[in-house]
């Protein structure tokens, strides 16, 4: 008879209070938001940008893996188990045979996307994990206004049945991005995702709009919900209480307050 108390291990997520609906969570993290505020800083450049990143990704994927990955008992034998036949650890672990993409969206998801490869290749079996690649671009008209998203090329190395997609992108500005990824997997890439998520350190109440009405399959976190530009009567409600008066969004379809451009900090390369 051995100790069961790892039998079933609880994980509740902190979550912000928001009306967005189940399959949005906005995550209420005092160290995560601080370290967020300094990404976002107007002086913050490389290489404390990518540093931040990376920091930020790392628990916001471990978060992700807590919340939405299956588990399954074990009964594993530790160096005592040469000592004593108490030596065995039995409870809940990360199932290790559950199948997991990360999609890289170049430029500002390359990094978010490896941290979360690398996370998920030492918490699952490497060989049913895979990272695949996006080359998109936001698609403007004569007057700076965002009209959509063009894909460029992808790589993209097998089908996604019963695997958790995972779309890990800093900034979740107007949701066409991510629609016109989330569009491309389900209509080109074999095979029923097990589960589809969004893992963004901004979001805007434009974003989750689009996002729940073209894709209402989509799970979204999200480290903050910036809503700059809504009108006073905003201010002070709980997110999604007056969705249709909140914004986020400039005439040019830039967050506010948001952090700038992160894919063109990221890479110094501003075009």
């Amino acid at each position: 008879m051995r100790d069961t108390l790892y039998a079933n291990v609880p994980f509740q997520l902190s979550e912000m209070p928001h009306r967005y609906g189940p399959n949005v969570h906005l995550v209420g993290n005092p160290f995560l938001l601080s370290q967020l505020a300094k990404l976002c800083s107007k002086g913050t450049v490389q290489p404390e940008i990518n540093r931040l990143v990376a920091v930020l990704y790392t628990d916001l994927v471990k978060m992700v893996i807590n919340a939405e990955f299956p588990r399954k008992m074990v009964a594993m034998p530790t160096r005592m188990i040469d000592h004593t036949p108490q030596g065995m650890y039995q409870g809940e672990v990360i199932d290790p045979a559950v199948r997991a993409v990360t999609v890289n969206i170049a430029r500002a998801g390359t990094l978010p996307s490896q941290v979360a490869y690398d996370l998920l290749n030492t918490t699952v079996d490497p060989v049913l994990v895979r990272q695949d690649h996006i080359i998109m671009s936001r698609m403007i008209d004569a007057k700076e206004h965002v009209v959509g998203s063009n894909i460029g090329g992808a790589k993209i190395g097998g089908d996604i049945d019963d695997a958790i997609v995972l779309f890990p992108d800093p900034m979740g500005a107007t949701g066409g991005s991510l629609s016109t990824a989330v569009t491309m997997y389900k209509e080109k890439v074999p095979g029923t995702p097990r589960r589809i998520l969004s893992l963004n350190l901004i979001v805007t109440p434009e974003f989750l709009r689009r996002i729940s009405r073209e894709h209402p399959d989509v799970v979204v976190y999200a480290l903050r919900l910036d809503r700059g530009l809504s009108p006073p009567e905003v201010f002070g409600t709980v997110p999604g209480e007056l969705w249709e008066k909140e914004r986020g969004l400039d005439d040019r379809q830039y967050i506010v307050p948001g952090g700038g451009g992160f894919g063109e900090i990221m890479n110094n390369a501003y075009v």
